[in-house]
C-alpha cells in the first residue's frame, strides 16, 4: 500500500514540475504567436488616403497624418463598391441623404435661362461713302445714342467730286434735266437728304465731310473702327442695340417639348431683382432640337423699358399650364449629382450600417428649384452622397473602382469610339486652357523619365495656372457646370503629386488628372493638335490614359520599364 502511495506522490510531484517547466513557457509562446498573427494581419492606412496600406503605424507619405489601423477586409462588397473608415467620413464631412418621393408642389415647371439682345430691334450703322474717319462721336462701348444723332464724320474725294458734278449740273438744269437729276439721285444713295443737296446748290459751297446720324435709338454695344480710320462704302462702324425690349432665351428638354406652345404665360425672375416677378408670353419655340444637348430653345420677349434687364444676365422662368402639375416625382439635390461628358452620376450608399458606396449612373429631368427629377437610376429609399462628393469620387478613383472620370475595363473599349461633344467657348478661355495643358505636358516629362521632383515643381506650376483660368469667360451654363467638375478632380490630383515624393504614387495620381483635362480639353478645345495615348498595362492592367504634343509614345506610366508600350487612340483638332 505504501508503495502505491509512494508511485502516486512521484507522479504528481512530476505533473507538477511538468507544468512548470513547460506548461508556462507554451502559454507564452502560444500568447507570443497570437500577438505575431495579428501584428502580421493589422495594416495600417490614412483616414484622408484610404489607398495607403503599411505593415506598421506611422505618418502617412502624402499628407503626414497619423496612420490608423485598417478595417477588416471588405468581404461581401461587389466590384463597384468600395468602403471609406468612419474618421474619413468625418473628417471630409460627407453627408448623405434618404431619398423619397414627393408631390410636385410647383405650379409648372422651372427653366433656367439667359437675357439676350432683341435681335429683330438691332441695328448696324454703316458708313454710305468711302474716306476717312474725320470724327467719331461715339467714345465708348454702352453709350446711349438717339435717332439722328450724330455719330460720325467722313471726308470722302468721291463725294466731294459728286458735289462738283451737282454744281456744274445745276447750271445746265434747264438744256440737260436728266443729267441734274441723275447727280442729285447719287447724292441721295449716299444718305444726304434732300435739303442737304438744296443747301449745296444754293449756297454753291462744297461739303468736304459728310455727316453720319444714327437711324436708330439705342445702346452702342460694339465699336468697330476708331477715328482716323480709311473705311470702305457699306462697312460697318457701330452695331447699336434697342433694349426696349429683350429676348430671354430658356432650354427645354426633350421629354419636356409636349408641355409648351405659344403664347403660354411665364412669369420670369432674376436674383438681381428677389422677389420681383416679370410677365410675359412664349414667343418662339425652336422646331429643331439640339442633338447634342437635346433640347430646344424657348423664347420670350419681355418689355424692358428701364434696363432692368443686362443681355448676359441669368433669369429663371415659370411656366404655367404644365401637363404634369402634382405628380409624384423623386429629387435629388443639385449639390449631390456630378456631371461627365454626357453623364450623370451620383453616389449611393450601399450599406446601411457601414461606409460603403458605389458609383450610379442616373438619368434626370426638369430642375425643380435646388433639386433635379430623376427619371431613371434611383429609387426611393436609396441614400445618396449630398455633400463631399468630390472626396467620395477622388476615393473611388484611388481605390481603381468605377467613378466619374475613371471608366472600368470592359466600357473602355466603348468610349475609345465616342468623342465629349464641343462646346463653343471663347479663344480667351481656351487660351487659358492651353497653359494648363503645357504645364500638364512639362509633368508628364518628367514622370517619363522618372523624375519625382520635377514633377512635383510641374504640379505646382499646374496649380497656379488653374488659378489664372477665368470661369466668367464660360457664358453657358453647361460650359461652366462641366469646367467646376473637371476643375476640382485636376486640383484634387494636382495636389496629390505635389504632396507624394514617390514616383509610383505621382503617376498614380496623374491618371485621375489626366482624365479631367481630357475631358477638359474634349469639351472646350485649345487650338491645338493634341494626341489622346493609352497603355493598356496601366492602372493594374485597367488601362489609362494621357496627352501628349508628338505622336511618338513615351509612357508616363512606366518610363524605362516600357516606355513605349501604348498607341494613339485619338487625335483631338
Amino acid at each position: 500500500m505504501k508503495k502505491y502511495i509512494i508511485y502516486v506522490v512521484i507522479l504528481g510531484v512530476g505533473l507538477l514540475l511538468g507544468w512548470v517547466l513547460f506548461g508556462g513557457s507554451s502559454s507564452q509562446e502560444l500568447e507570443h504567436n497570437h500577438e505575431s498573427e495579428a501584428s502580421v494581419s493589422t495594416m495600417w492606412t490614412c483616414s484622408m488616403h484610404p489607398q495607403i496600406m503599411q505593415p506598421e503605424p506611422g505618418d502617412c507619405p502624402i499628407c503626414g497624418m497619423d496612420l490608423i489601423p485598417a478595417e477588416a477586409g471588405a468581404e461581401g462588397l461587389t466590384a463597384d463598391q468600395f468602403k471609406l473608415t468612419e474618421n474619413a467620413v468625418a473628417l471630409a464631412n460627407i453627408q448623405t441623404t434618404i431619398l423619397g418621393s414627393a408631390a410636385a408642389e410647383s405650379n409648372g415647371i422651372l427653366l433656367s435661362g439667359k437675357i439676350a439682345e432683341n435681335e429683330s430691334a438691332n441695328a448696324v450703322q454703316v458708313s454710305y461713302v468711302a474716306g476717312r474717319l474725320e470724327h467719331l462721336n461715339v467714345s465708348f462701348t454702352g453709350e446711349d445714342v438717339r435717332k439722328g444723332q450724330l455719330l460720325a464724320t467722313v471726308y470722302s474725294p468721291e463725294l466731294y467730286a459728286a458735289q462738283q458734278e451737282l454744281l456744274t449740273a445745276a447750271s445746265l438744269k434747264e438744256s440737260q434735266p436728266e443729267l441734274y437729276q441723275a447727280v442729285r439721285s447719287k447724292l441721295k444713295l449716299w444718305k444726304l437728304s434732300d435739303s442737304q443737296i438744296n443747301q449745296i446748290e444754293s449756297t454753291g459751297k462744297v461739303k468736304e465731310n459728310l455727316p453720319v446720324y444714327a437711324t436708330v435709338s439705342g445702346v452702342v454695344t460694339q465699336k468697330m473702327v476708331n477715328q482716323g480710320d480709311y473705311i470702305k462704302q457699306g462697312q460697318p462702324l457701330l452695331k447699336i442695340a434697342d433694349l426696349g425690349t429683350v429676348w430671354a432665351n430658356f432650354d427645354v428638354y426633350e421629354n419636356q417639348i409636349s408641355q409648351f406652345k405659344k403664347g403660354q404665360d411665364i412669369e420670369v425672375t432674376a436674383k438681381a431683382y428677389p422677389g420681383k416677378v416679370f410677365s410675359g408670353k412664349v414667343d418662339f419655340i425652336d422646331p429643331v432640337l439640339n442633338t447634342n444637348t437635346r433640347t430646344v430653345s424657348l423664347r420670350v420677349v419681355l418689355k424692358n423699358g428701364n434696363r432692368e434687364f443686362k443681355p448676359g444676365m441669368f433669369i429663371q422662368a415659370e411656366v404655367k399650364g404644365g401637363k404634369e402639375q402634382h405628380r409624384e416625382v423623386l429629387t435629388v439635390p443639385t449639390t449631390a449629382v456630378m456631371w461627365t461628358g454626357e453623364r450623370s452620376v451620383v453616389y449611393l450608399k450601399a450599406s446601411k450600417t457601414s461606409s460603403v458606396f458605389e458609383m450610379r449612373e442616373v438619368t434626370l429631368g426638369n430642375r425643380l428649384g435646388e433639386t433635379y427629377e430623376v427619371l431613371d437610376g434611383l429609387n426611393s429609399g436609396d441614400e445618396i452622397v449630398t455633400n463631399g462628393t468630390f472626396t467620395v469620387d477622388a476615393a473611388a478613383q484611388l481605390q481603381g473602382k468605377k467613378s466619374m472620370m475613371n471608366q472600368p475595363k470592359e466600357m473602355i473599349a466603348e468610349s475609345d469610339q465616342q468623342e465629349t461633344n464641343r462646346l463653343t467657348v471663347s479663344k480667351d478661355f481656351q487660351e487659358q486652357l492651353k497653359f494648363v495643358y503645357n504645364q500638364y505636358i512639362v509633368l508628364k516629362d518628367a514622370l517619363v523619365v522618372g523624375n519625382s521632383e520635377k514633377a512635383s515643381e510641374a504640379s505646382q506650376s499646374i496649380g497656379k495656372s488653374l488659378m489664372k483660368v477665368d470661369m466668367k469667360l464660360l457664358k453657358e451654363n453647361e460650359a461652366h457646370m462641366r469646367w467646376m467638375t473637371q476643375l476640382k478632380t485636376i486640383e484634387s490630383h494636382t495636389a496629390s503629386i505635389l504632396k507624394s515624393s514617390k514616383i509610383d504614387e505621382q503617376r498614380q495620381y496623374f491618371k485621375g488628372l489626366s482624365d479631367a483635362l481630357i475631358a477638359a480639353i474634349q469639351s472646350f478645345g485649345i487650338n491645338e493638335k493634341v494626341f489622346l495615348e493609352f497603355c493598356p498595362m496601366a492602372n493594374d492592367n485597367n488601362g489609362a490614359y494621357w496627352l501628349s504634343k508628338e505622336e511618338k509614345i513615351l509612357n508616363p506610366y512606366f518610363g524605362d520599364a516600357m516606355l513605349s508600350c501604348g498607341e494613339v487612340k485619338q487625335i483631338i483638332e
